[in-house]
Formats: structure tokens, sequence, C-alpha cells
């Protein structure tokens, strides 16, 4: 049986065709990851570099944290990075995760000493069997002797921010928190805390026993849902213009009924201006209206 991840079920239930070429037909994409792709790892290196320092007694500067992420910028920037949004450049990208460092730098800093681990892997078993397990990494676990909980923090560079009834619903921290009682005992409260780095705030809830069982029903389900499944269709959505795959799916590349008949108007017209002002091909180019 394949090992699954919290992704990897998003995937499927984002878009099922998408699943299938990355899954089940293993297609490498020809598209490079996306700009906001690159600056999620990034960031996402820069505090994981930070707090392994952290933990070994060195609290690094700012400008330490800043040169680090810099570097780690351009060691996996590319100019075939997609960027989708137009109206942003590279170097819009590369500020915004300066500002996201600096913030979460100066709100935390000095650091505390109850970081356990660092991209931590875990796995759990959701059936009785043992047979279906999911993998998956925690960004940053610790323990609070305050509150007495473990705390499971992920970082997210995401502009939009979730709605109360995702947080509460949220699959990946609560499947993250089963493996982490699993590791310290079911009694043990387990705090999950969103950081949103870009708007400067962290999001904490928690789940009870019952509702991690309950997950683990709903996600055996959703995983045997994926194993009896056939037929994959596409889930055309403003995602879409993310997809690594957006290139060979026919949903995607499929022109709307508006943009055909646009289409089919700017045809007429130039069938028509061919004929009436053959002289005007130059101007008409800056129209938008002549090949």
């Amino acid at each position: 049986m394949p090992v699954y991840s919290h992704s990897r079920l998003s995937t499927f239930e984002k878009c099922s065709l998408r699943y299938k070429y990355r899954y089940i037909d293993k297609i490498i994409p020809e598209i490079e990851k996306s700009i906001e792709a690159h600056l999620g790892s990034v960031v996402h290196e820069t505090l994981e570099w930070l707090y392994t320092e952290v933990k070994k007694g060195n609290i690094p500067s700012v400008e330490e944290v800043i040169v680090y992420y810099s570097q780690r910028w351009e060691k996996g920037y590319s100019p075939n990075i997609v960027i989708v949004k137009k109206q942003f450049t590279p170097k819009d990208y590369f500020d915004k995760g300066i500002q996201f460092i600096l913030n979460y730098y100066l709100k935390h800093e000095p650091f505390d000493d109850n970081t356990l681990e660092i991209e931590k892997e875990v796995s759990i078993t959701i059936d009785e069997n043992g047979e279906y397990k999911i993998r998956g990494f925690i960004d940053r676990l610790s323990y609070n002797p305050k509150t007495g909980e473990y705390e499971i923090h992920d970082y997210k560079t995401s502009n939009s921010l979730p709605k109360k009834e995702d947080i509460e619903s949220d699959r990946q921290l609560a499947l993250y928190a089963i493996a982490v009682k699993e590791l310290f005992g079911n009694e043990k409260e387990v705090s999950l805390i969103w950081h949103y780095l870009a708007h400067d705030i962290k999001i904490c809830s928690k789940r009870t026993n019952e509702q991690l069982e309950q997950l683990k029903k709903e996600t055996l389900e959703l995983i045997k849902k994926i194993e009896s499944t056939t037929e994959f269709f596409p889930n055309k959505s403003i995602l879409c213009k993310w997809c690594e795959y957006n290139n060979i799916c026919h949903e995607f590349n499929e022109k709307s009924p508006e943009d055909k008949e646009e289409e089919k108007r700017k045809e007429e017209l130039k069938n028509y201006l061919r004929m009436k002002v053959p002289d005007a091909k130059n101007e008409l180019k800056e129209l938008d209206i002549w090949d």
C-alpha cells in the first residue's frame, strides 16, 4: 500500500486529474514551480535554519538571517519560475519574504528554548490492520512548560486568511496531533498553531481525542475512495493558473465561450480590413486585431 500524505489527499480533493498526472502517471511537469512556491520554500528553509541554530545555543542576528534567506533565494531561483500575477516582479516576491522574516524575527526574539524538533517526520496508522499510513513533516514541534502542552507550529506565506470553520476542520495539523499523542501520550494536550506571515498573526486550535478518532475514519474513507476511482476528471478553478500540469490539461486549455466569441469577432474584423484597408496592417497590430 502506498504511504499517503495530506498533500496527496488534498490534491485528489481539489482536482482528481492532477492527482492522476502526479501520483499515478508520475508525469514530470515541464513547468517550473511558481514564484509563490519558491517564496514559501525559501521562507521555510530560513526559519528551519534559524531554529536549528537556536537549538545549538546560537541566536543569529537578524542581519544573518536575512543573508541566509537571500542566499537560499538565489540558489533556488530560476528565470523560468512561473509568475502568474504579471503585475508583480521577482523582486516584489523577494522583498515580501524579507518582510515576513523581519516581522517574525522581531516578534519572537530572543526565541525560546522549548523547541523539540524542526522538520520532524511523523507517520501514523489510521486503520486497525495497519495497512494505511499517513506521513508528514512538522515545521516545528515544541513543548510549552507554562501550559504543559505540545505545540505544532506551521508557517504559511499565503496572502489569504482562512475562515474559522476551515481552521477547525483542518486535516493536516490534526493528523500531526495524532502522531504527537502517539509519541508522548494520548492524554497530552496538543495545540495547533499556524503562523500567517503575510498578516503577522498566529491562529491556534485544538482537537479532542474523539475528533481525532473521527478524523482517522474520514481519512480512511477518502483513501478508499481514491483507490476505487477509475475515472479522473479535472476541476477547473482559479488554482489552475498555478498548476504544474496546466500545459497538458485539456480543461485548462479549452477556451471559454466568451473567448471563442471574441476570437470569431477578431477574425471577421481582420477579414474585412484585409479587403478594405490593406495598408493599415502595422497600425492594426497595435490594436491586437492583426496576426
